[in-house]
């Protein structure tokens, strides 16, 4: 196959090196139509709660820090000297995607973002309706302070 072209399941190059090819666009709203439904990504708002034995406050602080500049996803961050809270949205494919990757988040950042080694001892995962529906109804993970990484009150 010659480089700029692409192969089609007939083996076939199917566009000429430098030829556009045709892109389209969906409309808000609108669901793709070419797979699963349950095969596109979703939004999950995504509460992590870990604790262990007392850390310097400052360290900690530091600490979620690093890890929301490594991960800009995250939207806010609690703590305190043995327990912290990070609240982030997700987009995974389901509830066990989602919930596999936060519970790997601090372990797996445990080292470079210099994090305590503390252990996961909360988590849950909801979908963008039911955090909204919690939210709009008074009883929701509301974040209790803006955005960013602050201690808890």
């Amino acid at each position: 196959m010659r480089p700029g072209t692409t192969v089609s399941r007939g083996g076939r190059g199917s566009r000429a090196a430098g030829e556009e090819r045709a892109l389209t666009s969906v409309a808000a709203g609108d669901r793709y139509r070419g797979g699963e439904a349950g095969d596109l990504p979703r939004l999950w708002h995504v509460t992590l709660s870990v604790s262990g034995e007392p850390a310097p406050v400052a360290e900690v602080r530091r600490a979620l820090e690093q890890l929301a500049h490594d991960h800009p996803f995250l939207l806010t961050s609690r703590y305190a000297d043995d327990h912290a809270e990070i609240r982030y949205w997700e987009e995974a494919r389901d509830l066990h995607d989602a919930a596999a990757v936060a519970l790997r988040l601090w372990g797996e950042h445990r080292r470079t973002a210099g994090l305590p080694p503390w252990e996961i001892v909360g988590l849950e995962v909801i979908d963008r309706t039911t955090y909204r529906s919690r939210v709009a109804s008074g009883h929701g993970p509301v974040p209790a302070t803006p955005v960013g990484v602050h201690p808890f009150p």
